[in-house]
């Protein structure tokens, strides 16, 4: 990765800071994109440590001239893009029977259209440089989460996106890769919207027994130097996945008791 360029989203905290900090590691150049810029500072800043160069953007992916901004910039420095790591996320917990359609258009916006815009005016660069695009998906991509219609519909579509991606550029040389953590230690169920839009503030799981951002960040390393296609990283990820195309009702009824259990859970 030794003078790669890496674009990463949602660089100001959790798995996309752990990212940006592993891409310098192996060398990279970094481009920190995120909303809050006093955030993607301070992570520049431990980069600079390293030795390494960053470019730090203020960008809100939702907004398609922000995205052509973050690649603007990005070529204007470093003058190629070698790997884009979609990882600017937002969740949220509600039924959706209770659930503002506000929540939901939220959540698409950031989850795949910043995707899709982040992907799209990047693209040329990585196709000259036959780069890798990454889309930081979950098993929610896979399996419905109730509570989570909103969130789960985004992965669908992400996930959906990045397999046509990768089959439309089949002989380009283009590397797709969909990462799928399980539950990581991070800021995105603090964040997580409630039915009525506010945050959630306050995380229903214990984060203690969760996957570190930083593993999570070592794998995507891994697996953009590998070019793999897909990571699901845990092992109930994995059974979840394939038990769900053997015996979809069984896998529904173990999702649905599970998420009941959790503190608060809207699902009675």
């Amino acid at each position: 990765m030794r003078n790669k360029v890496v674009i990463i989203t949602g660089a100001s905290s959790g798995i996309g800071e752990a990212c940006a900090l592993a891409f310098a590691d192996q060398g990279a150049h970094v481009v920190l994109a995120a909303r809050n810029a006093e955030r993607l500072n301070a992570v520049k800043q431990s980069i600079a440590q390293k030795g390494v160069e960053s470019l730090a953007v203020a960008c809100d992916v939702s907004v398609k001239s922000d995205c052509e901004k973050l690649v603007n910039e990005t070529v204007s420095q470093f003058g190629r893009i070698d790997v884009l790591v979609n990882n600017a996320g937002i969740s949220m917990r509600a039924l959706f029977n209770d659930m503002n359609l506000d929540v939901l258009e939220q959540v698409m916006a950031i989850n795949f259209y910043g995707t899709v815009y982040c992907t799209k005016y990047a693209l040329p660069y990585l196709l000259k440089s036959k780069g890798s695009v990454v889309g930081v998906s979950s098993i929610a991509g896979y399996v419905g989460l109730p509570a989570r219609t909103g969130y789960s519909a985004s992965k669908y579509a992400m996930q959906g996106f990045l397999d046509a991606l990768r089959t439309e550029n089949l002989k380009t040389g283009l590397h797709v890769m969909v990462a799928c953590p399980g539950f990581t230690a991070s800021n995105i169920r603090n964040t997580a919207l409630s039915a009525d839009g506010s945050a959630q503030g306050e995380s229903p799981r214990n984060e203690g027994k969760m996957m570190t951002a930083e593993e999570v960040a070592q794998r995507i390393v891994q697996g953009v130097q590998k070019r793999k296609r897909t990571i699901i990283m845990t092992g109930e990820g994995k059974l979840a996945v394939f038990l769900g195309k053997l015996f979809p009702k069984f896998v529904e009824k173990q999702v649905y008791n599970k998420m009941a259990k959790e503190p608060d859970s809207p699902i009675k």
